[in-house]
């Protein structure tokens, strides 16, 4: 598997010596050498990162895009995986311990080195999806009464040891709590002999606490335009940072899992080629299930209108528009007003408005959707494409009437499911389209019959 052979060039029939594949990978930018190895089984990836050389096998571990890099440093010889991890930025190396089992992390953890043990104890005590988890410990800091000088001289030292050295994080010598930002921009364009104080803008810098949700941190690098975020204890000292690409990583996989909530399954934590048959059931089953038993209401509401059903069968030819609609209406709703909420457009408090918003809109739609059905009807019933019965203008104005109230009532509902969940404490985007739907597919059929038994009765009821 590992050997393959290339031409030195067409002056001659030799080849060149026999590079293994881990040699090849080595050549290439890591992103595509990811790529290649994302398409492979997990063993072979063992195998061939065992064989790479230490500094790339670190740059390719120490992206977020590598598939199972926990599975694969569980793989490698004990020894070679904590040279690895060691060499590996240390919010990575978090990333990689939350998914480890208990036992691969007390076999890996021994030998550490004490930086990376260190750090690892105080980061994996934030919980998942918080700044504390995202956050690394290997940033620049330097004392307020250093110079521009110094502190360039500091960033020479110690830069390949650190995430990133565009923000420069200044100090009280004394109390360690933080001071100001400095950007490497302001610090090389600045006299070597200023004070670091005087480099950086007089400013407050902006800060998060370390139990500050990811989604929160990420609105404030768009709000700033950041490319990294200080974490700061209690007493304002610096303990971490969050950088730009920690956060893009975190909320594309939140994105992920709001995308399969909105679809109505459990979000997936591999990736869709790589979930097993039996994990693919799990996960889809639940919510199938859950969907199936709250349809069997719109049977029910069904059979509680059998007679009515009986004496004017034209009004099933109208159930599936009915209902649809209706679903559609809500889903609609719900989709904006879960990313209204996300994006922290609307607050809890501003239920009322978003309703009083909504049962207007959903009266315009409805009657726009009545009068797309009426003239249907109307226009079948005359051309003779089918015979609605000597009734029909009274079938037309009870699906118009219908379609109303339902566009409506899926409008008001969709709109306001996500602000109940959220006040109940669950994620809004499980009030996912799916589950949207059913409720107002139920409640659709009880209008529907209802408005036909106003407006049809003494005729066809």
């Amino acid at each position: 598997m590992n050997d393959l052979r290339f031409p030195t060039g067409a002056d001659n029939a030799e080849l060149a010596p026999v590079l293994t594949l881990a040699e090849q990978l080595a050549t290439m930018h890591a992103a595509d050498a990811i790529e290649l190895l994302n398409e492979l089984e997990l063993s072979e990836s063992i195998e061939i990162l065992a064989d790479m050389p230490h500094e790339h096998a670190v740059l390719i571990l120490d992206q977020p895009e590598l598939h199972d890099a926990a599975g694969i440093i569980k793989g490698l010889p004990a020894e070679t995986a904590r040279q690895l991890l060691d060499a590996m930025s240390i919010d990575r190396v978090t990333d990689i311990f939350h998914e480890f089992d208990t036992e691969s992390r007390a076999r890996l953890v021994v030998g550490l080195g004490p930086e990376t043990t260190a750090a690892l104890r105080k980061l994996l005590r934030y919980p998942p999806h918080t700044a504390g988890s995202l956050m690394t410990t290997e940033f620049v800091s330097v004392p307020s009464n250093w110079t521009a000088a110094q502190t360039l001289q500091h960033i020479r030292e110690v830069e390949r040891s650190r995430e990133t050295i565009y923000a420069i994080y200044v100090t009280d010598p004394a109390a360690k709590n933080l001071l100001r930002v400095v950007t490497l921009r302001r610090l090389i364009t600045s006299e070597p002999d200023a004070s670091i104080m005087s480099v950086g803008r007089d400013v407050a810098p902006v800060t998060v606490a370390p139990l500050t949700d990811q989604e929160d941190v990420a609105r404030l690098f768009r709000k700033h335009d950041l490319l990294a975020v200080p974490v700061v204890n209690d007493g304002d000292q610096i303990i971490g940072i969050v950088t730009v690409d920690d956060v893009i990583d975190a909320m594309t996989q939140e994105m992920t899992e709001d995308t399969l909530k909105f679809g109505g399954m459990e979000a997936l934590n591999k990736p869709y080629m790589q979930i097993g048959f039996v994990q693919m059931l799990r996960k889809r089953a639940g919510w199938l299930g859950v969907l199936f038993l709250s349809e069997m209401l719109t049977a029910s509401a069904m059979q509680h209108f059998e007679g009515e059903l009986e004496k004017a069968v034209v009004l099933t030819l109208f159930i599936p528009l009915i209902m649809s609609s209706g679903g559609n209406s809500g889903s609609q709703a719900t989709s904006l007003l879960i990313r209204a909420l996300a994006l922290q457009e609307l607050r809890l408090k501003d239920w009322w408005r978003v309703a009083l918003r909504e049962i207007p809109t959903g009266l315009v739609l409805g009657s726009f959707l009545g009068l797309i059905g009426v003239v249907r009807i109307a226009t079948w019933q005359m051309l003779g494409l089918y015979d609605y019965g000597p009734h029909w203008p009274l079938v037309a104005a009870t699906v118009g009437t219908a379609l109303i109230g339902i566009v409506t009532f899926g409008s008001l509902a969709g709109s306001m499911l996500p602000f109940a969940m959220q006040k109940l404490g669950f994620d809004p985007a499980s009030a996912s389209a799916p589950f949207v739907a059913t409720l107002v597919d139920v409640t659709g059929l009880v209008i529907y019959f209802s408005i036909a038994l106003i407006i049809l009765s003494g005729t066809l009821l």
